[in-house]
């Protein structure tokens, strides 16, 4: 049986090797957000494109505002304005934050160390060479690299787009990822369950998961624990990039997902992962479909998405596999779990002064979707570790959507 580690490698193995060039398409830069990057852009110009004041104050020839010098003022520049006339010797001019330095001035005092009477300033500290302007092209230069092909597309990546002027830009497909629930217990979430029904929120927080990530949601719905409908239903699945069916991994009678896969002509890389919970994901290809069977219960549906479904999502997007993002804190409570297994259990992870601390969530097993909406983490607990004491530095995974 695998380590949560080792299966997360044999998804990323196995997801590069079916990998293939897919189609980009051009999308509004407003619209591209989440979505990977299909070409480079580059720098239309310098940025920035002029010595830019990064302070409200009186731009100088720093030789010049030497501490108790005065000098005159000779006029305004705010942000915007075209500059094209040099700073005349002896003189400095009003500058506001964003605004293009004057040729000749090399230097911004902050207004706080000045005094004005009149049109005589009066600087109470010397300027240095430089300070409070940042000269054009420092920070990029044109023609230069902005964004790479590969890359996610998060607000900052937009700013930078948009800085440089790709109103429009190619992205790669998002992945399709058809999400199939199962069990004959299970109802859509519309419906009145019967007194041993319940509904379909594993359909609902897979979608979501999937978007999250890159990918593009296809829900099927519900198959019941029938080897013709099942059939069917994963029939409709294997049309796309991507197919997450969640319960009917384990060994029960009428747990058929396996079976039913096998007689569809599936290959598996793994059947079993030493995780609690989510101990029975299944990972595999049908056809030229990934496919991964998530256990039933919420919680471990949830957890094995982020642990093996993203990735996928990201190869198959165009991008490189995210690594998890595991932080460190201190544990605020004591814990004791059986060894043998990793466990991953619902947390809450605080910032308290400058030391992080997380503290573990009662909760009931991995069917306690309430507990799981009071935390923001998981607390990865060692397969080797039984007892660990509070106050002990230990792993965190934050939830894919709230750190």
């Amino acid at each position: 049986m695998l380590s949560y580690l080792e299966a997360r490698a044999c998804v990323i193995e196995q997801t590069g090797k079916a990998a293939r060039k897919r189609a980009s398409l051009a999308k509004n830069l407003s619209d591209a957000l989440g979505d990977v990057l299909a070409q480079d852009i580059r720098n239309d110009r310098d940025y920035p494109p002029f010595d830019r004041s990064t302070r409200d104050g009186y731009a100088v020839r720093a030789a010049e505002a030497a501490a108790g010098a005065q000098l005159r003022c000779v006029g305004e520049i705010k942000a915007g304005d075209t500059v094209t006339q040099p700073l005349p010797a002896g003189a400095c001019i009003q500058i506001m934050t964003g605004a293009a330095v004057p040729p000749g001035a090399d230097a911004v005092v902050m207004i706080e160390f000045t005094e004005r009477a009149g049109n005589i300033v009066a600087f109470q500290r010397a300027a240095s060479a430089w300070q409070n302007v940042v000269k054009k092209g420092s920070e990029a230069r044109a023609g230069e690299l902005a964004l790479k092909s590969g890359v996610r597309l998060g607000f900052a990546e937009l700013a930078q787009a948009a800085q440089v002027g790709a109103a429009r830009v190619q992205c790669h497909q998002r992945p399709r990822v058809a999400i199939l629930s199962t069990g004959d217990e299970v109802v859509s979430i519309g419906e009145t369950p019967g007194p041993f029904h319940i509904r379909n929120s594993n359909s609902v927080s897979l979608a979501a998961q999937a978007r999250l990530a890159g990918g593009e949601p296809m829900p099927l719905g519900n198959a019941l624990d029938r080897a013709d409908d099942l059939g069917a239903k994963i029939e409709l699945g294997l049309k796309e990039d991507i197919l997450v069916l969640s319960g009917g991994v384990s060994m029960g009678k009428y747990d058929l997902v396996e079976s039913v896969l096998k007689s569809l002509g599936a290959e598996f890389y793994f059947d079993a992962v030493a995780i609690r919970p989510g101990k029975p994901a299944v990972f595999g290809r049908c056809r030229d479909t990934l496919v991964f069977g998530l256990p039933g219960n919420p919680v471990s549906t949830m957890i094995t998405f982020q642990l093996f479904v993203i990735p996928a999502i990201d190869i198959l997007g165009g991008a490189p596999p995210r690594q998890l993002p595991l932080l460190e804190a201190s544990l605020v409570k004591a814990l004791h779990e059986k060894p043998g297994l990793t466990h991953f259990l619902p947390a809450r992870f605080e910032w308290t002064g400058i030391s992080p601390e997380v503290k573990p969530l009662h909760w009931q097993g991995s069917g306690d979707i309430a507990a799981l909406t009071q935390a923001n983490c998981f607390l990865v607990v060692p397969a080797d570790r039984s007892d660990i004491p509070a106050g002990e530095k230990i792993s965190v995974l934050p939830r894919l959507d709230v750190i």
